[in-house]
C-alpha cells in the first residue's frame, strides 16, 4: 500500500514551537559566546610564517565550520518560517537578529581571509601541501582571491554593520510589501482571497477570463505600490554600486561571475549562442496563440494549457510519479526522494499567506532539507516539486565531503535540480497515454526552455542595463517600466503581443541582496544539465555513480574545470551551448508539428 505523504512540512523535529520555539532561543542564544571566542581568534590571527602553522589553520577552520553550521541551521529554520506565513511578525524579528549574528560572523572571518593574503607564496604552497590542509586548497586560494579584492577590515567591516539596515532590510521591505499584497476574485465559481503565490499559479488555468483577471489585478497592485517597489529596488541597487565603486569595480557582472565561479567568456557564449537560436521558439510562442484562438500571444497566456484534457495531479499522485522515473535512473535518487516525502520535508498546501515561489534550503547540523511551493496539480508544479528535490539531493550527494567543500555556487546548483526536472519531464513526454496528453506534456518542457532562453534573458538584459543607469542616479518607476519592457521585447525575440511592464516589481529575484544577478545561473544549470543528462541516458543505469562524483566537485572547482573533467568540453565556446539548445528546439518542433493544422 502507498504511504500518503504529508503536505504541509515537519519543522518541529528541527526546533519544536516556530517562531516561540524556546529551542531556537537557546540555540541563537549559543551563537553568541562562540562568536566573541570566534571574533577574539581572529584579531589575534597571525599572518602564517611557515608550514609549521598548519595545524593551527586547521582548527581554526573547524571552528569555521561549526559556526557557520551553527548560523545556518538556525537561519534556514528562520526562512522557513517566514516563508510559510508572511504574517509571522516574530519571524521577522528572529530574521534581524539572525542577519546580525551572521554579519559578524562574515566580519571576523574578513579578516581571517585578508591575514592569508599576507602569506608569503612559497609559504602558502607549503601550507597547502600539508596533511592538514590538502584537501582546502580550492577554498583556501577563493578565500585568499576574494580577500584581495576588498577593501581594508575596517572598512569592510562598516560595509557589513551597515548593511544590516541600509542593505538587507530594504529586501525584507520587499518581503513585506508582498506579503501585504492581496487578491479577490471569482476562481471556480468561489470567491477567493488570493496572495500573490495563489494569484501567480493562475497563470496556468484553463479559463482564460481567470488568467487574464489574475494577471490585470496583480498588475494593478504592482502599479498602486509601484513608487515603494522603485524605491527599494533602487536603494538595493545604489548600496550595492556604492559598495562596488569603493572597491574599484567597475563592471557590475564582476561579482555574479565570481560568486559563480565562471568567466565572463563563458556568459558571452552561453547568451550569444541562445540569442542565434530562438526563432523556433518564437515559432512556438505564434502557433501556440493560434491554438488559443488569438492573433498573437499575451504575456498572461505563456503558460496556459492548450488541450482542454490537461492532466491533473493530486498531490500524492505527483510524488509517485517523481518516485517512478527517479526510481529509473538511480536507487539512491529514488530513496532519498522517497524520504523526503515520508519525513514531511516539504511545505506543498495551497493556503493563504504562503510566500509566492519555491525554494530549498538545508540544514547543516541535522544534514536534512526543506522544500518549499505551493502545489496546485499542474505538471508545472511536479516539474517545480522534482526541482527542488533536485536541489536537495546535491546537498545528500555532498555529505561525505567536508562541510567547508560544499558551498557551490548558484549555476552549478541549477544544475542538479534542472536534471531532476527533466528526468521527470523527459519520462512523462515518453509515456503519454494520448496525444492531447502527450503535446500537455511537451509544451511543458518547450515553456522551461521559454523560461530560461528568453524570460530569464529578458531579466538579465533589464537587470544590466537597469544597473548602469542607476549609476547615474535614481531610475523612476517610469522608466524601471520601459526598460522591463524593452528587455522583454529582445529577450522573447517579439514573440508576445503584450508585456508585463512590472515584472521588475513582482519578481523577488530582484530584491535578493545576498546574491546579485538572480538569473543567469538558472540558464547555465538547465543547459549544462541538459549536457550531462544526455551523458546519463547514453550510460545507463550506472550513470547515478558517476553523477554523484560531479556532483562532488562542484564546491571544489570553477565551472570551466567542472565541465572539462566531467564532460570534457570546453563551456567558453558557443559549440557547448549550441548542442544543448539544439535538444530543445527539437522539441518545440515537435510541439509545432503535432499540433499544426490536420494533425
Amino acid at each position: 500500500m502507498t504511504v500518503k505523504f504529508p503536505e504541509v512540512w515537519d519543522l518541529d523535529s528541527l526546533f519544536p514551537g516556530g517562531s516561540d520555539s524556546a529551542e531556537l532561543r537557546v540555540h541563537m542564544d549559543q551563537a553568541a559566546p562562540r562568536l566573541e571566542e570566534f571574533e577574539k581568534a581572529a584579531q589575534s590571527f597571525q599572518v602564517p610564517a611557515s608550514a609549521e602553522d598548519a595545524p593551527r589553520i586547521a582548527g581554526l577552520l573547524e571552528e569555521i565550520k561549526g559556526l557557520m553550521q551553527h548560523l545556518s541551521q538556525s537561519g534556514a529554520f528562520i526562512g522557513c518560517l517566514m516563508a510559510q506565513n508572511t504574517e509571522d511578525k516574530k519571524a521577522g524579528i528572529l530574521q534581524s537578529e539572525s542577519a546580525a549574528l551572521s554579519s559578524r560572523f562574515q566580519s571576523a572571518l574578513q579578516k581571517i581571509q585578508k591575514d592569508l593574503t599576507g602569506t608569503e607564496d612559497a609559504v602558502w604552497k607549503s601550507l597547502l601541501e600539508t596533511d592538514e590542509l590538502k584537501e582546502f586548497g580550492f577554498v583556501l586560494n577563493e578565500w585568499r582571491e576574494e580577500a584581495e579584492m576588498l577593501l581594508s577590515e575596517k572598512e569592510e567591516n562598516l560595509i557589513n554593520a551597515l548593511s544590516m539596515d541600509g542593505y538587507h532590510g530594504w529586501s525584507q521591505l520587499y518581503d513585506m510589501l508582498v506579503g501585504d499584497i492581496k487578491i479577490t476574485m471569482t476562481v471556480d465559481g468561489e470567491e477567493k482571497v488570493l496572495s500573490v503565490g495563489q494569484a501567480n499559479n493562475l497563470s496556468a488555468h484553463s479559463d482564460p477570463a481567470v488568467r487574464e483577471e489574475s494577471y490585470t489585478k496583480l498588475e494593478e497592485a504592482w502599479t498602486g505600490k509601484e513608487e515603494f517597489f522603485a524605491k527599494t529596488l533602487n536603494s538595493i541597487a545604489g548600496f550595492r554600486l556604492e559598495i562596488y565603486k569603493k572597491r574599484g569595480w567597475d563592471n557590475v557582472l564582476q561579482e555574479p561571475l565570481h560568486m559563480n565561479r565562471m568567466k565572463q567568456e563563458t556568459l558571452d557564449a552561453m547568451w550569444g549562442a541562445i540569442s542565434n537560436n530562438k526563432g523556433p521558439f518564437v515559432d512556438y510562442l505564434n502557433r501556440k496563440a493560434e491554438i488559443l484562438g488569438k492573433n498573437g500571444l499575451d504575456w498572461f497566456d505563456v503558460d496556459a494549457p492548450v488541450t482542454a484534457s490537461t492532466q491533473k495531479f493530486s498531490y500524492q499522485e505527483g510524488a509517485d510519479f517523481i518516485l517512478e522515473h527517479f526510481g529509473k535512473f538511480g536507487p539512491e535518487l529514488r530513496k532519498f526522494a522517497q524520504d523526503a516525502f515520508e519525513k514531511g520535508w516539504i511545505e506543498a498546501e495551497d493556503r493563504p499567506n504562503k510566500r509566492p515561489g519555491g525554494f530549498c534550503t538545508s540544514l547543516p547540523m541535522s544534514e536534512e532539507s526543506r522544500i518549499f511551493m505551493t502545489y496546485s496539480g499542474s505538471m508545472s508544479n511536479v516539474a517545480t516539486l522534482a526541482h527542488e528535490l533536485g536541489h536537495a539531493f546535491h546537498s545528500y550527494a555532498l555529505r561525505p565531503v567536508h562541510p567547508l567543500n560544499r558551498s557551490y555556487a548558484m549555476n552549478v546548483a541549477e544544475t542538479a535540480s534542472t536534471f531532476a526536472e527533466m528526468i521527470v519531464a523527459d519520462a512523462a513526454v515518453k509515456n503519454a497515454q494520448s496525444n492531447d496528453e502527450k503535446i500537455a506534456l511537451l509544451e511543458d518542457k518547450v515553456q522551461r526552455s521559454v523560461a530560461f532562453f528568453m524570460n530569464i534573458h529578458s531579466r538579465f538584459l533589464f537587470e544590466t542595463r537597469f544597473y548602469e543607469e542607476r549609476k547615474k542616479g535614481v531610475v523612476s518607476a517610469g522608466r524601471l517600466n520601459e526598460l522591463m519592457s524593452q528587455a522583454q521585447e529582445e529577450g522573447f525575440a517579439g514573440g508576445l503581443k503584450s508585456l508585463h511592464p512590472h515584472f521588475w516589481a513582482s519578481k523577488l529575484h530582484f530584491y535578493i541582496t545576498y546574491v546579485p544577478f538572480y538569473n543567469f545561473p538558472y540558464t547555465f544549470g538547465y543547459l549544462f544539465s541538459l549536457s550531462v543528462y544526455a551523458k546519463a541516458l547514453e550510460e545507463g543505469a550506472g550513470f547515478e555513480e558517476k553523477y554523484m562524483a560531479l556532483l562532488r566537485d562542484t564546491a571544489i572547482m570553477t565551472a570551466e574545470d567542472l565541465a572539462l573533467k566531467h564532460l570534457g568540453e570546453d563551456i567558453t565556446q558557443p559549440a557547448f551551448w549550441e548542442k544543448g539548445i539544439a535538444l530543445c528546439v527539437k522539441d518545440a518542433e515537435e510541439f509545432n508539428a503535432l499540433t499544426a493544422a490536420g494533425n
